[in-house]
């Protein structure tokens, strides 16, 4: 029994020294260990109490007591309205800062941790950048909060969040709608001067946009980045901006305010081919026209602001409107000639009668036969001959000579003077805001 025990307790000595060996060979293989619980030792390394105070900025470059450099880029993911009207426009963007912080240096074990990944921005320190054309923001929170803080082995953090932000962009609509609009998004810092903290564009590609950028009445041709710096009276604040250059999309205005303008107009030269007499066509048709072409003023500058200067847009309404007025006061001129020209027909008439019957009282009187050698009889029978000297023909006075009424002559003065006015004023509108178009953009 006592030999049976010894071998048993050797047995179970034998064991328990195996198990050692394998677990300390386990622990000794590279592949077999937790790097997850080495992030978490790391973290409370570098971030546990009392080690690192988020209130207090990064050191300058290499240490140093100068400003924490911060660099910063974006990348735009939709444009959804820019707003005439109030003057503002929404983007939806991803927003990255970048900055190093020597304080959270950490060891990689040999390239093993690459960074490690924060959700929660009050651990570390964060610069205090806002937009300074903002009107209203808002984060995304679906379904977890769209933000990460990246820190990387030598002390470099990475902060990305996802943020949508309303923005005022003031316009000048002197050339609506044939206008480029340059809408601008800034940043800068609010309490930190340019002493203890400024910003910097990333190298290489500061500003990315979406591909396929699809905007309803506009197209964004190009941007810009530049810097904005703002001095006050508590010191000097780094700033950032881009600015994003909008095109208006005229194809649309085309279609609903300028063809359909022309044709109002068109459609108002009708009366000048109808007759004289047809007043409750001609009437009817002025005054439809005319409403019309109210209407449809009234309907554009409801979609824009009430501005102190003329726009494109109202000159070009301006002179339809005068257009469609002048054909309805053409035809009130119109019925004042005919009117008159009844009336001096009327009086010719009279004169005629009147004339007739004088002349044939006095043929009654008159003898019948008469004497051979009277030259004075011979010459009461010869009509007088009055000899004017030959004047020049002019063409337009001869052409105008075959309508004998004044109305008539108005309304074919009118049908071809409306249309070559109106011609020429589109050549002088069209030339004069393309050109200033063209040249404002260069």
């Amino acid at each position: 029994m006592t030999a049976a025990k010894g071998t048993t307790l050797i047995f179970a000595v034998t064991i328990l020294i195996l198990c050692c060996t394998c677990t300390n060979a386990n622990e000794k293989q590279p592949g077999k260990v937790n790097f997850r619980e080495k992030e978490k030792q790391v973290l409370d390394q570098i971030l546990g109490p009392g080690r690192y105070d988020a209130r207090i900025r990064p050191s300058g470059v290499n240490g140093t007591d100068g400003p924490a450099i911060v660099k910063v880029n974006i990348f735009v993911r939709s444009i959804s309205k820019i707003d005439d009207v109030t003057m503002e426009y929404s983007v939806q963007l991803t927003f990255r800062e970048q900055w190093l912080d020597e304080r959270l240096k950490f060891n990689d074990f040999g390239g093993k941790i690459k960074y490690l990944t924060l959700t929660e921005a009050n651990r570390v320190w964060m610069p205090d950048l806002f937009f300074s054309n903002e009107k209203e923001g808002h984060f995304h929170n679906i379904i977890m909060p769209n933000v990460y803080i990246r820190i990387f082995p030598y002390g470099s953090v990475l902060y990305s969040i996802r943020i949508s932000l309303t923005l005022s962009c003031p316009m000048n609509l002197k050339l609506y709608p044939l206008d480029r609009q340059i809408c601008s998004l800034r940043m800068a810092s609010y309490g930190w001067t340019t002493d203890d903290l400024v910003f910097l564009w990333k190298d290489g590609d500061p500003v990315q946009v979406v591909k396929n950028l699809h905007l309803p009445r506009f197209t964004l041709e190009k941007f810009l980045t530049d810097y904005c710096n703002s001095k006050t009276n508590t010191g000097e604040y780094s700033c950032l901006k881009v600015d994003l250059l909008f095109k208006r999309e005229f194809s649309y205005y085309l279609i609903q305010i300028y063809i359909p303008c022309c044709m109002l107009v068109i459609v108002s030269w009708v009366s000048f081919w109808l007759d004289q007499g047809a007043v409750p066509a001609r009437v009817s048709l002025g005054v439809t026209t005319l409403l019309t072409m109210a209407t449809q003023t009234s309907g554009i500058n409801a979609s824009l602001p009430p501005v102190s200067y003329t726009k494109a847009i109202d000159v070009w309404t301006g002179v339809c409107l005068t257009f469609v007025f002048g054909a309805l006061l053409e035809f009130a001129l119109v019925n004042y000639a005919s009117r008159s020209d009844m009336h001096r027909e009327n009086m010719k008439k009279q004169r005629r009668q009147q004339y007739e019957s004088e002349h044939a009282l006095e043929f009654e009187f008159q003898p019948l036969v008469r004497h051979p050698g009277d030259p004075m009889a011979i010459e009461k029978l010869r009509p007088c001959e009055i000899h004017v000297p030959a004047k020049r023909e002019n063409c337009c006075r001869t052409w105008l000579s075959k309508f004998p009424t004044r109305s008539k002559r108005i309304d074919v003065i009118s049908r071809i003077t409306f249309p070559l006015v109106f011609a020429l004023f589109n050549l002088v509108y069209w030339s004069t805001y393309l050109f200033r178009n063209e040249g404002e953009e260069t």
